[in-house]
């Protein structure tokens, strides 16, 4: 049960972690005070994007707070289709997942089995350690809030998972 939440976080990380970096846009609304930023968000205030290509097309990707590919804390929610597949891989800092809506499945390993997969339910939370191998699927239209530390990669346990190097 352990390793399919710690799964679960890596999986959703990443993929916010890559759009948000990438997208360069702010999707927060923030109020200056001191040496830190206060961070509101809203669900008005949310700025979906797709996903960077190191994830599998279909997903949508909003930065809360931080920066995924800078060094540092980061916040952001991935919405991921149904059935969506995030094949198996390991990030190098610890994913912490929290499912908003949906359903988010896990598994723990270097391969993908469906038949080993952890439903986790709106409201579960899940944080998988660095380098523990994981992988995903959705059941039902999901929504999921990642927090970790960046930068924030994807490194697939197969190089021909990886969705950014297809063509």
């Amino acid at each position: 049960m352990r390793k399919s939440f710690l799964v679960l976080f890596l999986l959703a990380g990443l993929v916010v972690a890559q759009t948000g970096a990438k997208s360069g846009k702010k999707s927060t609304a923030t109020a200056k005070s001191g040496a830190a930023d206060a961070v509101v968000v809203t669900p008005g205030t949310i700025q979906w994007v797709a996903a960077p290509p190191m994830v599998p097309a279909g997903a949508k990707m909003a930065v809360l707070s931080g920066n995924p590919n800078g060094a540092g804390q980061f916040a952001v929610r991935l919405k991921l289709p149904d059935g969506y597949r995030i094949m198996p891989h390991w990030h190098p800092t610890t994913e912490n997942v929290t499912v908003i809506s949906g359903e988010f499945r896990v598994g723990m390993g270097n391969k993908f089995d469906e038949s080993k997969l952890q439903a986790l339910p709106a409201g579960s939370y899940a944080s998988v350690p660095a380098h523990h191998n994981h992988y995903a699927m959705t059941s039902g239209e999901t929504e999921l809030q990642i927090t970790a530390m960046g930068p924030f990669k994807v490194n697939y346990v197969n190089p021909a998972d990886d969705p950014s190097k297809k063509k």
